[in-house]
């Protein structure tokens, strides 16, 4: 589906078709029996185009940019960015080309563990100005945009400040599609102003393009060309900023508000009518991934994995006394 008026005047930037995607386990593969996260989802951005993501919590919306962002496998036809395969190419990425802004700013640190928050007693300047090949004059306009104090200490900083140091890292490389996650949920409102006007400019000027996710539409009105609505893993609606407004004559934020109260109003009753006729409330969650014991002719399928363990420095054996093979083998239950 197109959303953008004048598509046939733009490159096309963002291409999905027919997006179908399940979390895998720790096999590689979807659990047997699980029902796809992501499907029956199309959608195509072009130059210029600033779209904005909506839906509720656990809608999906998190899961399509990092499949956008090259972060989770599927299909190379399936997800196209700039005419290059989001996962396969990565080069997209590590040319900047494609930007990935999302959650909290975090890393692995070895032996310390995964998803680290990082907060170590670093300044600012030189995590900014040790990225290399920047052009030192769109530095200076982020640090200027981002009101950023060269001389804050990672450590002793709120998080509001931290989350400009990690916004301006992720913009110093000119993009030419960026994805947004809830990264403005920390910015007061004149960094979070001041910052959709930057990425504004970036759009009209340079012909990038941008999806953002949020829940928070103050400032908003003007800022989107397209809005694509998700529900369920599905797209429900994928329209221009102006067929938007003739359709609801409230706010942005009442018209999103509006959909989600009608989502969850129908969900609400389809619960209702599953417990009237003694069914469960809720979709069971599948666990393909459980390694289940005491049933040898279960033993071919639990699943291993050579490694370590974070903040550890010796392996983690699970299973039985006697369980061969790789004297680092992990087994997960």
């Amino acid at each position: 589906m197109s959303v953008n008026r004048n598509s046939d005047s733009k490159p096309l930037t963002v291409e999905i078709k027919e997006l179908k995607f399940t979390y895998p386990g720790i096999d590689g593969h979807p659990p047997p029996g699980s029902k796809p996260l992501i499907e029956h989802f199309s959608l195509n951005l072009f130059s210029g185009d600033r779209c904005l993501l909506v839906g509720s919590n656990g809608a999906g919306k998190t899961t399509i940019l990092k499949i956008l962002g090259g972060k989770h496998m599927v299909e190379p036809e399936m997800v196209r960015v700039l005419g290059r395969s989001a996962f396969h190419d990565t080069a997209l990425s590590s040319s900047g080309d494609l930007c990935y802004l999302g959650g909290e700013w975090r890393r692995d640190v070895a032996f310390a563990g995964f998803e680290v928050p990082i907060q170590m007693d670093i300044s600012a300047e030189k995590m900014i100005f040790g990225v290399a090949g920047i052009d030192p004059e769109r530095r200076a306009e982020l640090i200027k945009v981002l009101d950023i104090n060269l001389s804050w200490r990672l450590h002793k900083v709120s998080d509001g400040q931290r989350r400009r140091v990690q916004i301006c890292m992720g913009l110093l490389k000119p993009f030419k599609v960026l994805l947004l996650d809830e990264i403005t949920v920390d910015l007061d409102v004149l960094a979070r102003a001041d910052l959709l006007k930057f990425l504004k400019k970036e759009c009209d000027e340079r012909g990038a393009t941008i999806i953002y996710a949020t829940h928070i539409f103050d400032g908003l009105e003007d800022w989107p060309t397209n809005i694509v609505y998700v529900a369920h893993g599905r797209l429900q609606l994928a329209l221009p900023i102006e067929k938007v407004r003739e359709m609801s004559k409230l706010s942005l934020m009442r018209t999103v508000e509006a959909w989600l109260r009608k989502e969850r109003d129908e969900d609400r009753r389809k619960r209702k009518e599953n417990k009237a006729a003694g069914l469960p409330e809720f979709e069971k969650q599948v666990e393909g991934s459980r390694v289940v014991g005491g049933d040898p002719a279960r033993a071919s399928v639990r699943v291993t994995n050579n490694g370590w363990a974070a903040g550890r420095l010796h392996s983690t054996v699970a299973g039985e006394e006697n369980f061969l093979l790789s004297s680092n083998r992990v087994l997960r239950g």
